[in-house]
């Protein structure tokens, strides 16, 4: 029986066991087992005995070098095992540490996200190609948020981070206002659609909606094909009936083999009718149902990134849109294990 000064009670009776080495902790390469606290007071009990560090590594089944080391760093002439369990978390706290997120990955992550406004999903997948310890997109999205609070002024230049997130600044709701909607002739809803293009099947099966700008004045036309989610964005001058179709034929025309355009119920849709002359039958949405056509409502949240509500398109130029279109469908989908929209189009 042995007992220390705090009055804990061990019994060692294999004292006189054969030495046992812990050959794991030997082995190069291999995780080494801390020494818990429990440990630590045997130790500290059995020193007081008068116990040799060949005998104590027998009872606690630990190599030699091991309770030398422990004793030599905590007190070779006073062993105490509270004392010795504080000063090693102490030292573990304070040792240098290798620094995983780097410069390099912060300006990497600045670029991808102000330049092309990738998601920190996409930014992390992109990042491991690179290397192969890059961040998760977790730890990305926490950054960002750090960044708005921080007072450090290293950490200035992220501040503004968090607004070329999707939803980086504040959204309101707005209430159901009622609009005295004109009437759309041969309109054929949305449950009439063809299997095929509900299932995604096929290229050639149209989404289209309207961005607005500044004073709900005209944006931009916006088209996806529902099967590869490659979008075509066209400016708009005016959202006058005759013109938007003129505007969603020609990106008909020139996509080719164009079989359905799904649409909502804005009058600038009213002369759909003209697309049967190509062949293209549509489809309308339901009212206040956007999820009906949930594809380009999705792209539209994508769009809205580089082009944020109240912006005065009239400032926008067609060459601005151009690249837009081009970032939108070279970025990455994770529904196509992180292949572009223009990669499955190909394909």
């Amino acid at each position: 029986m042995y007992k220390n000064n705090k009055g804990n009670i061990f019994d060692f009776h294999d004292l006189d066991a054969p030495l046992i080495y812990n050959v794991t902790c030997m082995i190069k390469g291999k995780k080494f087992t801390q020494l818990q606290e429990s440990e630590r007071i045997k130790i500290e009990v059995l020193l007081q005995q008068g116990t040799n560090c060949t005998q104590i590594a027998r009872v606690l089944g630990r190599p030699v070098c091991t309770i030398s080391r422990e004793i030599k760093r905590n007190g070779p002439r006073l062993y105490r095992a509270s004392r010795a369990h504080y000063f090693t978390g102490l030292r573990h706290r304070h040792k240098p540490k290798r620094v995983v997120f780097d410069q390099s990955m912060r300006s990497f992550i600045e670029i991808q996200l102000q330049s092309k406004r990738w998601s920190p999903e996409l930014i992390s997948v992109e990042g491991k190609k690179q290397h192969a310890d890059f961040i998760s997109a977790e730890w990305i999205y926490r950054w960002i948020w750090a960044m708005k609070f921080s007072m450090r002024k290293a950490d200035k230049k992220y501040q503004l981070l968090y607004t070329f997130l999707k939803h980086g600044s504040g959204r309101k709701r707005r209430g159901r206002k009622r609009t005295a909607r004109g009437n759309i002739i041969d309109r054929t809803w949305i449950e009439h659609r063809p299997r095929p293009a509900n299932n995604r099947k096929r290229l050639g099966d149209m989404e289209a909606d309207i961005i607005l700008g500044k004073d709900r004045q005209p944006g931009l036309l916006v088209t996806i094909d529902r099967r590869s989610r490659k979008t075509w964005i066209r400016k708009l001058k005016t959202k006058d009936a005759d013109y938007v179709i003129q505007k969603l034929t020609g990106i008909c025309r020139k996509i080719g083999n164009v079989k359905t355009v799904t649409l909502d119920n804005d009058q600038s849709f009213a002369e759909h009718y003209r697309l049967a002359k190509l062949g293209i039958k549509t489809f309308f949405t339901h009212p206040y149902s956007s999820q009906e056509k949930g594809s380009v409502e999705n792209r539209i949240g994508i769009i809205r990134m580089f082009f944020p509500k109240k912006t005065d398109f009239k400032m926008i130029n067609d060459q601005q849109v151009k690249k837009v279109q081009q970032l939108i469908n070279q970025r990455p989908l994770r529904m196509f294990n992180y292949r572009s929209p223009e990669e499955i189009h190909i394909s």
